[in-house]
């Protein structure tokens, strides 16, 4: 009866406490601002940041490892508990409706690979799909509570515009992480790089040395297989297979991290032709604890997927179909929002029509090792639709943008099946979805996705008629390793009109 006394009363006590929070802030806002009208809307704006919160409400969301109020990874919260957000398909719709959601003014950048650390609770959400008007991040379409393939390193976030009456404090001699410049280091710098506490040559953490100096690990804020296979390259080494942010190799306790912020393309010669924080000036900004490292398991085989281009040139059209015969991918989130809204409010829904740009996609697998789903065969997912199990949540990505940058409309495929469709003359094909079989993409095979498959398509029913550029790509969040991810996006110009779209121009690209 005690330990039941004693739990509520340390409830009353967390509720007390942020009740405390509330207060100090609404009063804050009271002294900080000019007039009562700055007040007010400040006071606005912490009640609705906060409310969702102290009351446990579902779907309220926070931001948590960030240096400020308005930055960090989001966590959301679902039957009481808290859990993180996956950055599977995250991107700039999604961060701008948790900074609005949040009650700041927009979103300054969107992070991924647990750039403030890695994810700290379950993962709630994964695959998110915003469309760009949802009110709150549990609007948005997703895979399910719980439902996910996503490790620690995979942790979403965001970086918000502050408040604009905040009162902003004067420059720190260490500024905010995203605030901090980043150089490459060749051409001030010689970086030595080295791997340690591997049971193999070809794995361990990474170290570095600048000019000869102490060696010491790289931070893991965003460390990724783009990273991990620059280190690998130059080192002689291969290719990355996997990039980790772990201390299994040993942490800071035995190595202390000399470098923070790397971003690489993947396509550099050297990790020193990478952008990093000022390690010359000594300047570490890490988000993690000290099992926070960044480590690398490197191989010398390692596939290379290619998109065929020439296929999506060919193949594009459109197609106007009736919702009745689109059901199936409905349930899969393939067609644009309003559809869904159609479906909800119009009886007759069924004799609706979207109108679709269709396409055959092709993936060719121009490298040395076989290309195999990133998910265990154990977490597959059975698909009544298509009668067979989905390997992959997200292996392609169809976008379309206007010719200042804008995404204006997207395709969305909730997951795929990889097999050999077709191999040049003397290959056998080695993988298939039929029958429980095992998938993948063999060497000097192709995974053919025909136009007439459900989702094999973008949603452009309410796109204006004009000149727009057509992105499709593959193995688009980098998740599987491969030798290089620049000839992993085929990017065209598309002429879109009331009566026809024509795709050209196509050229090989990065995701």
């Amino acid at each position: 009866m005690c330990a039941v006394e004693d739990q509520k009363d340390l409830k009353m006590g967390t509720k007390l406490l942020c009740l405390a929070v509330l207060a100090f802030h609404l009063a804050d806002a009271v002294v900080q601002h000019r007039s009562l009208e700055d007040a007010r809307l400040e006071r606005q704006r912490l009640v609705h940041r906060y409310i969702k919160v102290l009351n446990k409400e579902e779907g309220a969301i926070r931001l948590v490892g960030g240096d400020n109020e308005y930055e960090g990874n989001i966590e959301v919260l679902h039957n009481g508990k808290w859990g993180a957000v996956c950055d599977d398909e995250w991107d700039a719709v999604e961060g701008d409706i948790v900074c609005r959601q949040l009650g700041f003014p927009g979103m300054r950048r969107y992070t991924r690979s647990g750039f403030f650390g890695p994810a700290r609770r379950r993962f709630w959400m994964d695959n998110l799909f915003c469309e760009g008007h949802e009110q709150e991040l549990v609007n948005c379409h997703f895979e399910g509570w719980g439902e996910n393939d996503c490790e620690p390193g995979e942790a979403a976030g965001v970086v918000c515009y502050p408040p604009e009456n905040a009162q902003v404090p004067a420059p720190l001699p260490i500024l905010r992480d995203e605030d901090l410049p980043k150089y490459p280091i060749r051409s001030r710098s010689r970086l030595y790089v080295r791997l340690r506490g591997g049971r193999s040559r070809i794995e361990g953490r990474v170290e570095v040395s600048l000019d000869g100096g102490r060696w010491g690990s790289v931070c893991a804020d965003g460390w990724s297989l783009l990273e991990a296979n620059v280190v690998c390259r130059q080192l002689g080494l291969g290719y990355a297979s996997v990039a980790f942010q772990t201390d299994f190799f040993g942490g800071s306790n035995v190595s202390r991290p000399v470098l923070s912020g790397s971003e690489c393309n993947g396509n550099e010669t050297e990790l020193a032709d990478c952008l990093h924080h000022d390690a010359s000036q000594g300047i570490v900004s890490c988000h993690g604890n000290r099992q926070h490292v960044a480590a690398v398991i490197c191989d010398y085989f390692a596939p290379d997927l290619v998109m065929d281009y020439l296929e999506i040139e060919q193949t594009a059209h459109l197609e106007d179909r009736p919702m009745l015969l689109m059901q199936c991918a409905m349930e899969e989130n393939c067609v644009a929002n309003e559809a869904y809204q159609i479906q909800r409010d119009d009886p007759h829904w069924r004799f609706r029509s979207r109108r679709l740009l269709k396409f055959t996609a092709a993936a060719i697998n121009a490298g040395n090792a076989d290309f195999r789903p990133f998910k265990d065969k154990s977490q597959w997912e059975w698909h009544m639709c298509h009668m067979h199990f989905h390997s992959m949540e997200v292996f392609a990505t169809f976008d379309i943008f206007d010719l200042q940058g804008h995404k204006v409309a997207q395709g969305h495929k909730a997951s795929f099946c990889l097999e050999d469709s077709n191999c040049l003359p003397g290959v056998s094909k080695k993988y298939s979805c039929a029958n429980y079989g095992d998938q993948g993409i063999s060497i000097n095979c192709s995974d053919v996705y025909l136009y007439n498959l459900d989702c094999q398509w973008v949603d452009v029913t309410d796109l204006s008629p004009g000149s727009y550029v057509l992105k499709i790509a593959i193995n688009p969040e980098f998740k599987v390793a491969e030798m290089n991810f620049d000839n992993n996006a085929a990017i065209c110009d598309l002429i879109y009109t009331e009566n026809f779209a024509r795709v050209q121009n196509c050229q090989l690209g990065r995701p």
